[in-house]
């Protein structure tokens, strides 16, 4: 029956690789709940696709938009300036972010600069733990 079904589809779409995907999206959506819309007859959920497609109950152009709705990782917004917004607070924080780290490493070279006490008790420590061994 699948391969007299998938004879029906081939006629339908004649792109075989748009065949299964979309008889795939088709077949993961009866998987999920959604109600067939031919007779089961027992068979399994990529046959009821390929019999829905064949028999032309689901629409193609849907299935596509579900499809590529169901692969996409970022979801599209209507309102690209409120994106625009958040991306210019975003910027502002990441400037403050680094201009305390600059704040902070010029305090470190102002250290190492200005005197040598940290550097005169890193040796005497060194010296000692020689000494000890």
């Amino acid at each position: 029956m699948a391969r007299v079904t998938v004879e029906d589809c081939v006629e339908r779409i004649p792109n075989r690789f748009e065949l299964v995907m979309l008889a795939s999206q088709r077949a993961r959506e009866i998987g999920a709940g959604s109600a067939p819309l031919v007779s089961t007859d027992r068979d399994k959920n990529p046959v009821l696709a390929l019999r829905e497609l064949a028999e032309d109950k689901v629409y193609k152009d849907t299935l596509e938009e579900e499809l590529i709705r169901s692969h996409q990782r970022i979801i599209e917004m209507d309102d690209d300036e409120e994106v625009i917004d958040l991306m210019d607070e975003e910027e502002e924080g990441w400037d403050a972010i680094a201009a305390e780290r600059n704040a902070a490493d010029m305090d470190d070279v102002d250290d190492l600069d200005g005197d040598d006490d940290d550097l005169d008790m890193s040796l005497e420590m060194l010296a000692g733990e020689n000494a000890e061994d």
